[in-house]
């Protein structure tokens, strides 16, 4: 068996089986919990060869199972970490304790002073902070571009970011957060492919799969050099747990999970156990998440009280934006945004009247949420900055859950009438 090639599974099958064997765990059908802080050694040298093997990436142990201490790594967080691969058609991936510690290792790994970094807009509030706020005060410049799908609109955030300092990193959110925006990944490595044959260094491209995650968008394989996805949203799936991960080469994703252990921002065993757990439904939850979002996009496109909406499968046949989402994307997914007719006010209370509808933060659960951006998930960006990304303060953010659709038409329906 062991000489035979490896089946070839979809993502289905590799959400339930990647990442774990049964015989390395006295055959029990599930992973279990490995709730330990630290590992012992067979021997003195064996110790020095794991740690050789860890750091230097030699040496006997390399490519087996030996761990030092659980900041470093453990069993657990390896199948995540091979599971999150497999999904993402990726060599190897790291796993963090949050999507923007995900975020933060990648920007601290990549930036010095002196260099810039481009990014697209709207992009997560926390990402916007990270890039606008903590990264400068190190001596890191940004640009940034709203048009997705437009080479000169790209184009010119590369040159503006160029004149500053050497281009490290081109960050994209597609679908972006919380208007579903389209950025074209082939278009953005192509561009970066150019200023590395014009420059001798070229940026990484980082994409953010959140909104759209492993089943329905692979940005690997059109491209990207990193793929990062906040775990706690739809691989999570149940609004419990905080997770992030970001998958590639080995060869970029190794220097990850070293500097992981001097943030001490790993993913911990219990959490690490429960995110495998969920990634076995992800695709279940999001194809009843998915049906319900386009019954409920219809329902509020035709609604009086509704301003507009931005939903991937409403994008106009010959758009732009319509021809990247047919090419990179698999579905629309359930998250995307609404605009009620009036503003603040009227949001309010549209927002005070849902009953079923939760009022939180997030996406990606099998609760449906809703959320005013502007006076949460991007309240600290300003008012110019949510108006670039088409934040409005009549701008609703719906992450779709699995309850059964008329129960949730139904509360919409009664909050609209206090619009």
């Amino acid at each position: 068996m062991s000489d035979e090639t490896p089946p070839v599974w979809r993502p289905e099958t590799l959400a339930v089986r990647a990442g774990y064997d049964p015989a390395s765990a006295a055959n029990a059908a599930k992973p279990p919990i490995y709730m330990t802080s630290t590992f012992a050694y067979a021997s003195a040298r064996q110790a020095k060869d794991i740690h050789e093997a860890y750091f230097e990436g030699t040496g006997p142990e390399v490519g087996r199972p030996g761990h030092i201490y659980a900041r470093l790594s453990h069993p657990g967080l390896d199948m995540v970490e091979a599971r999150l691969a497999a999904l993402d058609g990726a060599e190897a991936a790291a796993v963090f304790n949050s999507g923007m510690a995900t975020h933060s290792a990648i920007a601290l790994a990549h930036l010095r002073p002196g260099d810039s970094v481009v990014f697209s807009r709207p992009i997560y509030g926390g990402t916007n902070g990270l890039y606008t706020g903590l990264m400068p005060a190190f001596g890191v410049s940004h640009a940034e571009f709203t048009d997705g799908c437009d080479r000169a609109s790209i184009a010119a955030a590369v040159e503006e970011a160029l004149s500053h300092g050497p281009l490290k990193l081109i960050v994209i959110e597609t679908p972006a957060n919380p208007t579903a925006a389209i950025v074209d990944i082939a278009l953005v490595v192509d561009i970066a492919d150019a200023v590395g044959a014009r420059t001798g260094l070229r940026p990484l491209v980082v994409v953010d799969n959140t909104l759209l995650g492993p089943l329905m968008q692979r940005p690997i394989a059109l491209g990207a050099d990193l793929c990062m996805t906040s775990l706690t949203k739809y691989c999570g799936g149940h609004s419990d747990l905080l997770a992030g991960g970001v998958s590639g080469s080995e060869a970029l994703v190794a220097p990850l999970r070293l500097l992981r252990t001097t943030l001490g921002s790993h993913l911990d065993p219990y959490t690490s156990w429960l995110l495998l757990r969920s990634m076995e439904t992800v695709h279940v939850r999001v194809e009843r998440a998915m049906d319900n979002a386009r019954h409920i996009a219809e329902f509020l496109r035709d609604h009086p009280k509704v301003a507009s909406i931005l939903y991937l499968g409403f994008l106009p046949e010959g758009s732009a934006a319509r021809a990247v989402y047919d090419r990179q994307c698999k579905a629309a997914g359930s998250t995307f945004s609404f605009a009620v007719v009036g503003g603040e006010a009227e949001a309010f209370r549209f927002l005070d009247r849902l009953t079923l509808l939760r009022f939180a933060v997030s996406l990606g659960g099998s609760e449906t949420l809703i959320t005013h951006p502007a006076t949460t998930t991007h309240y600290a960006l300003t008012p110019a900055e949510r108006a670039a990304g088409g934040i409005t303060d009549a701008t609703l953010r719906l992450s779709v859950g699995i309850e059964h659709v008329e129960d949730l038409l139904a509360d919409l329906a009664q909050a609209l009438d206090a619009v």
